[in-house]
């Protein structure tokens, strides 16, 4: 959820991903991922390749699927179909005993609901008003037992990509595949559904309206409930993000954040 940490070469056939520093698991988390969707669910996701070094950089050589990025524009009927149906197969794909040695994704439950409390508490310049309200909002919220039941981690643990920017589900006219697995892993997908509606890509542009995804999804009132509250916690992930001097705020046309300050407050009101 950071910033860019590859370089994508892309062939006719095959698509090289150059990590640009060994800080983390990222390839390894790529290459395991995508062989288990191989195994599990083949042509939801590249097929892999081969896994090698180049000048001391990891790189992972994946077969090119077709389509092209989600996101232009708002979602059809047909694309938002055929989105669920690669959300449902990528979440079910992988068996239960296979999930156990696993790690869990990258921005866990536990761990992001833990960074979201330091970061809510640093100081930061002087803002709107209504932002001011948001963000006191969103830190009250963090520290009660809604937030604390998120940090207990996932309820129904599945594998998935861990990133919800829509740009990584790819549309050819007729089905969705998924790509981009660096930050892969065992989530809930309660979770992995409020990642992708709150995304940057997708809530304040209006791609996705969150009924009509939830709706194909046939999530159950207890999911539904978890999908709620990880939504309030990835609006304040990206509230903060969008604060004076933070890495989304340069790339965002002026009012995004406090049309994301009305998002965070509607959301922490819904029921």
């Amino acid at each position: 959820m950071g910033q860019t940490t590859h370089d994508l070469d892309l062939a006719t056939d095959r698509v090289t991903k150059t990590f640009r520093l060994r800080h983390g698991d990222e390839a390894d988390r790529e290459w395991d991922g995508l062989a288990l969707l191989e195994r599990h669910a083949p042509g939801l996701a590249p097929a892999p390749l081969e896994q090698r070094e180049r000048d001391g950089r990891p790189e992972v050589v994946m077969s090119r699927v077709p389509g092209q990025p989600l996101g232009a524009a708002p979602v059809s009927d047909a694309q938002l179909d055929a989105l669920a149906v690669a959300l449902r197969r990528l979440h079910g794909a992988v068996p239960a005993d296979e999930l156990t040695g696993l790690p869990l994704r990258r921005a866990d439950q536990a761990g992001f609901v833990a960074e979201m409390r330091v970061w809510a508490l640093e100081g930061h310049p002087t803002v709107p008003a209504v932002v001011e309200q948001a963000l006191a909002a969103a830190l009250a919220w963090l520290g009660g037992p809604e937030a604390d039941a998120l940090a207990r981690g996932p309820v129904d643990r599945v594998f998935t990509h861990g990133d919800g920017n829509i740009a990584n589900l790819l549309w050819d006219g007729d089905t969705c595949r998924v790509v981009d697995f660096e930050d892969a892993g065992v989530s809930d997908p309660a979770y992995e559904v409020a990642d992708l509606l709150e995304h940057v890509s997708v809530g304040l542009r209006g791609i996705v309206r969150p009924e009509d995804l939830l709706e194909r999804l046939g999530l159950s009132d207890a999911q539904h409930r978890r999908v709620l509250s990880a939504r309030r916690l990835f609006a304040t992930f990206w509230l903060l993000m969008l604060l004076p001097g933070n890495r989304a705020d340069a790339r965002n046309p002026p009012g995004t954040l406090e049309r994301q300050a009305m998002r965070v407050l509607d959301l922490l009101r819904s029921t």
